[in-house]
């Protein structure tokens, strides 16, 4: 039996080819101890150098590739190649985000690896997939949210849309592929077969970071994405309101009526709404103006820390809206041990210190991005591994056999049990109409089930159980004997509350493997504080960088649900990590997410380098800091855009070719990167001018064919019409008993793979499955369902709920 006291991946050989994109899939494997290998050419990679810089050392290359090693190798040439390929022989997963064709070039694309190695999985990133009519496309961080309808619903209506801040998509895109590599692994040790999987940006982008097909948050009354902010970006909203305070700003999310009586009695008792109607949130949005500005009194000579502590008390959710130096500051965090110490260009910061708690163990970084070629000795001495026998179809859907008890509720819960339902886990959503799933309102007459919980419950089951008696509980303990994971999103301690925490859980089941996400993590001094999304988005510092620094007051974070998708991705990750760790231990494991951290190790690189140079980290609005021109640029029409990102010398003369403008070219101002970023204004508004007079499309396509990245703002209303989306086969359909139309969903989280697409099945009514899950798991007959349905202990569907609703 293994040591438990090794990391979950360790013995994992990865070979990583990944510069300048994506680069967190392979460090978050390193994290979890796969022996990654950095390939790069004999010069080092080019992401060595990208900004920012530190004593000249790059930070994201710094943070993106702690605990790797590193050897260098020419791969155009015999010996280089040859050496790559024992390299190989030794692998177990080969990671590379070459442009579509160059691997092929050298003779080293899937294809030939997987010749020579049947099992081995190989991963290939690139910014459009290896096939599509944008195959051979550039793109950024920013041209990337302009193409998956982010950028669209991102600001405020009457403005220009608003780039979000940070790398948002090509970071949450890392982790989702650590998420699909790992899947691909777990499908080898069942089967012996490999992988080779065409994993494009593009489509990550457009399911993790605010997906328009995905789950949109309780407060939507099940509401999609596209009828949230159908064509632009939403007004400023009331929902979420942030106030003004002695020294900073403070967000609250008043939704029920409990929360709304601990408003209301902070207010006093002589206001005007001390009615009990107004504790329908409806009720109150028809003076809500009203209401908020009495709230804004309250606030405005107060202290940040103490109105939290006070609302803390009273049950009102509510947070301060961080400034980076806060969230680096922030005595939770801290407390936490949710950054360590990095030493860069001489210098020593703070860096956030992983996505991941296994068994209480935090996993991130330990070791330094390694100097280019350290670990050339390591070729000496490669050792080829023995090729697993196939044992298996690898037709199966990776996650067959494993059965999953679903107590998750909201965004994050339900996209946790969904993806693993999705790769064939047998979801079991244990919920009780007492304390009912949020997602599961909708606010659509004669609608019997909303469309956000049938995207985020598809291909589930519904097993009603009241977990508030000890005959619940007693049932739940029998469940759990067979389960292998447990997923939850409660306030930390409500499951031991119950009788089915962790340690309770190990011991009926050794193998069992829990979950538990939280908004700020399950331990230090705020973990039972109440969480939503936009109070994890205050609390971490992402809402006060969403905004146009410009204007006054402008957070623009109102409509998104980050990191609600993505937090759930950590937690795939982390799943599978200790799936492939209890192969060999026997042992299962219980597992840590925060969501406010989660936000934090998205801003590992910004926040490493306010650490280090405090005041850097700020709210850039449309400026892509190190690129000029680099933004978004208004198009012929009514509100159309387009993001251009220049961010070398040479895409910057074929910009003055296309535009026809020598007076640019020839200026010595301008020659030089450094230069433009001094003269950004008037860099800017001559591009401004000349796409103002183009359709986006045509300025995109021209950019894209000199190789200038470049992307159209593209629409959720037209999202469906998108010809690269359908070539990727990234649309999928299912009828939803309950729901008047066909819904679109998203297709698996790697469109070409040799996975087995999902298959779509329609999300469940409340207690659906109930008698059946008895009767299969429990080995209940008849008579004794019945009984404990007429106690209450069990709960069924509503007869002919999906025609009454």
């Amino acid at each position: 039996m293994a040591d438990l006291n090794t990391l979950p991946l360790t013995g994992l050989r990865v070979i990583d080819l990944g510069d300048g994109k994506a680069e967190m899939c392979g460090r978050l494997l390193a994290d979890l101890g796969a022996e990654v290998i950095l390939v790069e050419p004999p010069e080092g990679m080019a992401a060595r150098h990208k900004a920012p810089l530190v004593a000249g050392e790059s930070l994201h290359f710094a943070s993106h590739n702690a605990n790797k090693k590193s050897v260098c190798l020419d791969l155009t040439s015999a010996q280089g190649k040859a050496q790559f390929l024992s390299l190989i022989d030794s692998a177990d997963i080969v990671i590379e985000t070459a442009k579509p064709g160059d691997m092929a070039a050298l003779g080293l694309d899937a294809a030939a690896l997987r010749e020579r190695r049947p099992d081995l999985v190989v991963m290939s990133i690139s910014d459009f997939g290896q096939t599509g009519p944008y195959r051979d496309y550039q793109a950024s961080n920013a041209v990337q949210l302009a193409m998956a309808a982010v950028l669209a619903r991102s600001g405020i209506a009457g403005n220009q849309p608003l780039l979000p801040p940070g790398e948002l998509a090509l970071e949450t895109t890392g982790v989702q592929a650590a998420w699909v590599v790992l899947l691909g692994y777990w499908q080898k040790l069942q089967t012996g077969t490999g992988n080779s999987m065409d994993f494009s940006v593009l489509e990550a982008t457009a399911q993790v970071v605010d997906p328009g097909l995905g789950v949109t948050g309780s407060a939507a009354a099940g509401r999609s994405a596209n009828e949230l902010a159908p064509y632009g970006r939403p007004p400023v909203g009331f929902l979420y309101p942030i106030f003004p305070c002695a020294n900073g700003h403070v967000r609250i999310c008043v939704l029920n009526p409990r929360q709304w009586q601990g408003m209301c009695g902070w207010l006093g008792n002589e206001h005007a709404f001390t009615d009990p109607k107004y504790g329908n949130i409806g009720e109150r949005f028809k003076v809500i103006k009203d209401i908020n500005a009495l709230i804004a009194a309250l606030f405005a000579d107060q202290a940040a820390d103490d109105l939290v502590i006070e609302g803390q008390r009273r049950g009102v959710p509510i947070a301060a809206v961080a400034t980076p130096t806060q969230v680096l500051e922030n005595e939770h965090f801290n407390a936490r041990g949710a950054f360590v110490e990095f030493a860069v260009g001489g210098q020593l910061g703070k860096m956030p210190s992983g996505y991941i708690e296994i068994d209480g163990r935090r996993i991130g970084p330990r070791s330094a991005a390694p100097a280019a070629g350290r670990d050339n000795g390591l070729l000496a001495a490669i050792k080829p591994k023995q090729a697993a026998p196939v044992t298996g179809s690898a037709g199966r859907r990776p996650l067959s056999g494993i059965r999953v008890l679903d107590l998750g509720v909201i965004v994050a819960g339900a996209e946790s049990g969904r993806i693993l339902a999705d790769q064939g886990a047998e979801v079991i959503k244990v919920e009780n109409t007492a304390f009912a799933d949020g997602l599961r309102q909708t606010s659509a007459p004669g609608v019997a089930i909303s469309q956000s919980f049938c995207q985020g419950s598809r291909n589930k089951k519904s097993f009603g159980l009241n977990l508030r008696s000890p005959e619940g509980i007693a049932i739940f303990h029998t469940l759990a004997k067979d389960a292998d994971i447990v997923l939850s999103n409660f306030k930390p301690g409500t499951m031991e509350s119950l009788g089915i925490g962790y340690e309770q859980l190990k011991a009926i089941n050794p193998r069992i493997i829990a979950v538990e996400s939280s908004a700020l993590g399950n331990t230090g001094p705020l973990a039972k504080s109440m969480g939503y999304g936009p109070l994890v988005r205050a609390a971490s510092g992402l809402t006060g960088l969403w905004r146009y620094p410009e204007i006054e007051g402008s957070y623009s974070d109102g409509i998104t649900i980050v990191p609600d998708h993505f937090a759930a991705r950590v937690s795939g990750v982390a799943i599978m990590a200790a799936l492939i760790r209890r192969e060999t231990t026997g042992i299962g494991a219980r597992i840590a997410i925060s969501q406010a951290e989660s936000i934090l190790n998205l801003l590992a690189t910004p926040l490493l380098r306010e650490s280090l140079q405090p005041g850097s980290l700020k709210a850039m609005g449309n400026k892509i800091e190190f690129s000029c021109p680099g933004g978004v640029f208004p198009c012929a029409g009514d509100d159309m855009w387009c993001v251009i990102d220049v961010d070398n010398d040479a895409a910057w003369q074929r910009l003055c070719g296309l535009m026809q403008n020598t007076t640019l070219a020839n200026d010595a101002r301008l020659s030089a990167a450094e230069d433009r970023l001094q003269h950004r204004d008037l860099v800017e508004a001559a591009v401004a001018e000349w796409t103002a007079q183009l359709d986006a499309t045509e300025v995109m396509e021209r950019l894209q064919t000199v190789g200038i990245k470049a992307g159209k703002m593209q629409r959720l209303s037209d999202f469906d019409e998108n010809p690269h989306l359908h070539a990727r086969k990234f649309f999928r359909h299912f009828e939803q008993p309950g729901f008047p139309t066909v819904l679109q969903t998203e297709n698996g989280p790697v469109s070409f793979s040799d996975l087995p697409e999902p298959e779509i099945r329609p999300a469940p009514f409340q207690g659906q499955h109930t008698r059946e899950l008895a009767g299969s798991l429990l080995g209940l007959n008849a008579e004794e369902i019945e009984k404990l349905v007429a106690s209450g202990v069990l709960e069924v569907m509503k007869e002919n709920e999906f025609i009454t609703g």
